[in-house]
């Protein structure tokens, strides 16, 4: 940093001074009478109205506790941006425009305005103790990510959209950061993502990238666009994979929001599908009492229901093996034949084998994918070459 200034004589109530805020991101985070920018673009979305982490700021406020160091960066025009203590601050603001509540030792809620004069006094006129910082853009982002960890860490998205910041940041958060889009509700349908912390973001820019071909595809996605005035490529691509998913299937399953929908559509979005059919197929599978992995039900369909290890069909449990060994074992022995039934009508040395329980797998008589039952009346056992042989056919 070219220079680093302690100041201790600027009040909270100096720094809330013209404070607006809008549930809207990306509005009305300003302070300090217009000097300051409480969010800028580098900044992560306000996290703490919770009823929680901010009524705790000024809980602390009102005890006289201090509530740590603020740092804010001076820019080139003399104004300044908050580097670390966004959230401590916007809380503040918040609460002194009448946000929320505070609650007392005897549970009675007081918004500022209801608060004794004495006690709103004590909180506008209580001195913070900020660094005021001035540097290069690569100083302050790498400072940014050693200091902005009090509190709520950063998630991995939060930090590179700082370290990237610029127009196709601000472009981006605009949509997929913004919790009051009204594509949402359809969006999470297929997503499991923290709007606010750039979950949904993250997902998007996973998807265009490729990330998962290639570790690192992301970081340089956003490097190699960083200055775009669009996202169309984005916004495109993002909503391109959305509809795909929901014409694909009629259903909408808890388990699609942990699917990588991105690398399905590039796996599959060429192959013709029948959408009543995939609803037909998928529900018999969710019905499916040996499926036990119903989040493979969506790969397995649309890769034309053949790689049976994506839905973990139940084995033979211990007992049943154990039963299903016994008996085969009496018989063959009383027929001086193997215990394996297809070593039995082969012709090797292995034709009279009597083999160990541990040498034998447990195996479908009938084939699940051909309506077989995973229970006693389906089970034979095997040795544990010809059980690979018969799941290779």
């Amino acid at each position: 940093m070219e220079k680093i200034d302690l100041r201790t004589d600027i009040t909270i109530g100096e720094i809330c001074e013209g404070f607006q805020y809008s549930e809207s991101e990306e509005k009305g985070l300003f302070g300090w009478n217009g000097k300051l920018t409480i969010q800028p673009e580098y900044q992560r979305h306000y996290i703490y109205d919770n009823g929680k982490d901010d009524v705790a700021v000024i809980d602390s406020l009102l005890k006289g506790y201090p509530i740590g160091l603020i740092y804010f960066v001076e820019t080139e025009d003399g104004r300044y941006e908050i580097l670390d203590g966004q959230q401590r601050i916007t809380s503040i603001g918040r609460y002194l425009t009448n946000w929320f509540a505070w609650i007392d030792s005897n549970g009675i809620p007081y918004k500022f305005r209801s608060l004794p004069e004495d006690l709103q006094e004590k909180i506008r006129t209580t001195k913070l103790t900020i660094y005021i910082c001035k540097g290069e853009e690569s100083e302050i982002k790498e400072w940014f990510k050693t200091i902005n960890i009090a509190g709520k860490e950063l998630k991995q998205q939060e930090l590179l959209n700082a370290i990237y910041s610029g127009t196709f940041v601000t472009k981006a958060k605009e949509v997929f950061s913004n919790s009051h889009n009204s594509n949402l509700h359809k969006w999470l349908s297929y997503i499991k993502a923290d709007v606010k912390r750039q979950g949904l973001l993250e997902v998007a820019l996973e998807w265009v990238s490729r990330n998962w071909e290639k570790e690192g595809n992301l970081e340089k996605y956003m490097s190699e666009h960083r200055y775009d005035d669009n996202i169309a490529e984005l916004n495109n691509y993002f909503n391109d994979v959305i509809n795909w998913v929901s014409t694909v299937f009629i259903d909408v399953k808890d388990e699609m929001q942990t699917i990588n929908w991105g690398k399905m559509y590039e796996m599959y979005h060429k192959n013709p599908y029948d959408a009543q059919q995939i609803h037909e197929k998928v529900t018999k599978l969710y019905n499916d009492i040996f499926v036990q992995n119903k989040k493979g039900i969506f790969e397995y369909v649309l890769g034309g229901c053949e790689d049976h290890k994506l839905l973990n069909v139940r084995i033979f449990d211990e007992p049943t093996k154990r039963a299903v060994y016994g008996k085969q074992t009496e018989e063959a022995r009383n027929k001086g034949i193997s215990n394996c039934p297809l070593c039995a009508v082969g012709n090797n040395s292995n034709k009279n084998k009597i083999w160990e329980l541990r040498e034998m797998d447990a195996d479908h008589v009938t084939a699940w994918s051909k309506g077989g039952s995973t229970d006693i009346s389906n089970c034979e056992m095997l040795c544990a070459t010809h059980n690979r042989a018969k799941g290779n056919r």
